[in-house]
């Protein structure tokens, strides 16, 4: 095989041919790298296959590798590891090949078997969270792509990106779980965050919880990535001490397992408009004594007093 600075016409197999895999390598097929072999084991993977990926071939793992020149690996991150020794050690990757995941978590370490046997490893992350649908395919422009490459596969990394329409950031290989913990932290406690809000309205007695917060929610969200901690707003950036108090009584009562997360967030939000300047130290204790009147309360109550939260109606859509 050839290794030239620009990705060309590389025939791709996808091992994990979940929500990830079948749209990037979709997206890789648009861009002319056919897909030749894909592998998975359920009944939604192979369903992904067929819809977005037809011409390529059902197979085992060790066939697709074999097959392929650009190796795709989408599986779950504490297979990763499992999948690249099993390949590599039984000779379905072969020196010159490349060997690509989309773990966020994980750099070039647990690749380090395919390198021994003469793989080009890279670490390419999309940033996004993926539908595993056609839908996906028009998102992926301008979604940024962590990248963790050798000096030599870094041209090549950047040309997949770009073949993906996408923005590439590079990563350092220790810095790779931090990393992901960030967009963790942003993107997966954000649906926790949002669906506890929306249970409130609805205790409250909203009949639109999702379209009472969306146009907030989306300012909010534009104002933070824009602004950072100068777009806080809200009754502790007012240092609205009666405020914090009621809104504590009232999740108590009505929906107490959204309380630790308000009562954290409060604190942590106060902690950062005190170091800014906008609220008094004196206006900020008073506030963290009624978060912890707050927190010593709930806790004398037990787990008992914590009701079970409304089913959304459209969890089952998200399993």
């Amino acid at each position: 095989m050839t290794h030239p600075s620009r990705a060309t016409g590389l025939r791709v197999g996808v091992i994990g041919a979940g929500r990830v895999g079948a749209v990037l390598a979709a997206a890789l097929e648009a861009a002319g790298h056919p897909v030749v072999a894909a592998a998975g084991e359920s009944d939604a993977t192979r369903q992904r296959i067929a819809a977005l990926l037809p011409g390529a071939t059902p197979a085992k793992p060790s066939d697709v590798a074999r097959s392929c020149d650009l190796l795709l690996l989408t599986v779950p991150d504490d297979m990763l590891e499992n999948v690249v020794t099993v390949l590599s050690d039984s000779g379905a990757i072969r020196p010159g090949q490349y060997v690509v995941h989309t773990s966020g978590r994980h750099g070039l370490a647990v690749l380090e078997p395919a390198r021994r046997v003469g793989a080009r490893v890279v670490a390419m992350h999309p940033a996004m969270t993926f539908t595993g649908t056609a839908l996906d395919l028009e998102r992926l422009p301008g979604c940024v792509f962590g990248l963790t490459a050798g000096p030599a596969e870094r041209a090549v990394a950047e040309s997949l990106v770009a073949d993906l329409r996408g923005r590439a950031t590079w990563v350092p290989e220790e810095m790779r779980t931090l990393y992901h913990a960030g967009l963790a932290h942003g993107a997966n406690h954000l649906v926790t965050l949002v669906a506890q809000a929306m249970e409130l309205l609805e205790a409250a007695g909203s009949d639109d919880p999702a379209g009472t917060l969306r146009p907030l929610l989306t300012a909010a969200l534009d104002n933070a990535l824009e602004q950072g901690d100068s777009a806080l707003t809200g009754p502790i950036v007012r240092g609205d001490v009666n405020t914090v108090r009621a809104h504590l009584a009232d999740i108590a009562l009505n929906a107490p397992h959204t309380l630790p997360s308000y009562l954290a967030l409060a604190r942590d939000t106060l902690d950062r408009v005190v170091t800014d300047g906008r609220v008094l130290p004196i206006r900020a204790a008073a506030i963290r004594r009624v978060v912890d009147a707050a927190e010593a309360q709930a806790q004398t109550q037990g787990p008992g007093r914590t009701r079970q939260r409304t089913a959304h109606p459209t969890d089952h859509r998200r399993r």
